[in-house]
């Protein structure tokens, strides 16, 4: 089943651009930005909240009770900030048997 959960932010690109330089090595700007529409938590068409939240260098999706953590981990990407963010959404989501994407400019959840 797939879920658009919200608009994808068009910021968060600008948030790589080498004068944006964070000093994080992982992009923490870019991903508080990608992550942000999602922070709140959003209502699923089942009555549960969907949120998914950045500590450090970990990832936490959440639905309901259930909560999926996945490390940004520069050795798996090779530095590139969108590869692993990716890395850390899959490796999250496996845990909750889904899949967040961005498509078309928006954020999907595949469940």
């Amino acid at each position: 089943m797939r879920i658009d959960l919200a608009p994808e932010d068009p910021t968060a690109a600008e948030q790589l651009l080498p004068a944006k330089k964070d000093r994080s090595g992982i992009g923490v700007h870019y991903v508080d930005t990608w992550l942000k529409p999602l922070r709140a938590g959003i209502a699923l068409p089942s009555g549960e909240k969907f949120s998914a939240k950045r500590r450090g260098l970990r990832i936490t999706l959440a639905i309901g009770a259930r909560k999926g953590e996945g490390l940004m981990r520069r050795a798996r990407a090779g530095g590139d900030p969108v590869a692993m963010l990716r890395g850390a959404l899959d490796e999250a989501g496996a845990t909750l048997g889904a899949r967040l994407a961005a498509e078309n400019g928006r954020l999907v959840l595949e469940l």
